[in-house]
């Protein structure tokens, strides 16, 4: 079958590899969309960072070149021994997270800080760039009869919005600023909204975005190059936001999301960086901020599959480009670095 490898940063081959096989207790899935995510994106421009290259990873035990692709819907095409959950012809949706199940995190429930997290299609054991895909039966979650498999490929990125929002300490009424709309950014703006937040500003530099944001329900924009986004925030809301969601991973834009919050606000991190961040703690001390940090999601999916039925995170929205698996560097990964106005990114494999 054809897949798409991560070899080196900026060596993503489409390749002929072994079509895998349902063992025991696993899913074999035939894909059919895949969403390119900004953590491809990171690995691709800036890598290795998820990608194991040195050592196999602790839980897939694979190494680089490995398939990418963690955002993925399909059709259940074979199941091993001993699985329940799901049968031949579903629709379904991997939940990628790679666990160990036996540290102190995943002890607790809390298997999204595993000590060994990885994710299906960054950290090995195969991907959704591919044709077909085998995951352990935990990670497939069936699809609700009325969503589309475009929708299901949103169903990874819109968990780590709403996850993000969930644990936050936004309540409805309040006040939020979202810095950055990339997918995960605009994805962010409907959780809020699903949430009850009563003002969603958005920074962003790129017009493009600015306008996508004011069409999923943002108060207000603010183009930082035009104007102080700091300053504009604390104007339009008489002394900062309740929460700000850092979703760019951009270090100088950081600092400008404490700024922007009120005394005893608080500043979610969404991104994944690429290098460290200065900041001043005396922002934070002097106002008795908090500063929190998040990564992926857990126990969402059937959740953000449940607002996805009741309209949020629809595809036609946030959907700026479809492409085939053979196209997904020149037309994928290379359109996302050039062109701003792209959104999500949707792969095709056959």
């Amino acid at each position: 079958m054809k897949a798409a490898r991560w070899h080196n940063a900026r060596d993503i081959r489409v390749e002929e590899v072994e079509e895998p096989k349902a063992g025991k207790g696993k899913v074999k899935i035939k894909v059919e969309w895949a969403g390119i995510c900004g953590s491809d994106l990171h690995e691709y421009a800036a890598g290795p960072i998820f990608v194991p290259v040195q050592e196999p990873h602790p839980v897939s035990k694979d190494v680089a070149p490995i398939i990418m692709g963690h955002e993925f819907s399909g059709q259940v095409v074979e199941v091993g021994e001993g699985v329940t959950k799901v049968k031949v012809g579903d629709p379904v949706v991997v939940e990628p997270i790679l666990r160990c199940g036996e540290c102190p995190a995943c002890k607790k429930g809390k298997y999204n800080l595993c000590e060994s997290l990885g994710f299906h299609g960054l950290s090995g054991g195969g991907g959704g760039f591919s044709e077909y895909t085998v995951v352990d039966e935990h990670m497939v979650h069936k699809m609700p009869e009325g969503l589309s498999y475009e929708q299901g490929a949103l169903v990874e990125p819109a968990a780590v919005a709403l996850h993000a929002v969930r644990l936050s300490k936004i309540k409805p009424g309040d006040k939020a600023a979202v810095f950055g709309t990339g997918p995960i950014g605009l994805l962010v703006i409907e959780a809020l909204k699903a949430a009850g937040a009563a003002e969603i500003y958005v920074v962003e530099v790129s017009k493009e975005r600015l306008q996508k944001a004011k069409e999923l329900g943002a108060t207000s924009v603010i183009n930082p190059i035009e104007e102080d986004p700091v300053q504009k925030l604390r104007e339009l809301t008489d002394g900062g936001v309740d929460v700000a969601f850092e979703v760019t991973g951009i270090p100088a834009v950081l600092q400008q999301a404490i700024d922007s919050t009120a005394f005893e606000g608080e500043t979610v991190i969404v991104s994944i960086w690429e290098k460290e961040a200065g900041i001043q703690p005396n922002n934070i001390v002097l106002k008795e901020r908090n500063v929190k940090g998040i990564i992926a999601y857990r126990d969402i999916f059937p959740a953000v599959m449940e607002l996805m039925k009741r309209g949020y995170f629809q595809a036609e929205k946030l959907v700026t480009k479809r492409i085939k698996l053979d196209d997904i560097v020149a037309e994928g990964f290379e359109t996302l670095i050039k062109e701003k106005d792209q959104v999500k990114i949707l792969v095709k494999p056959e």
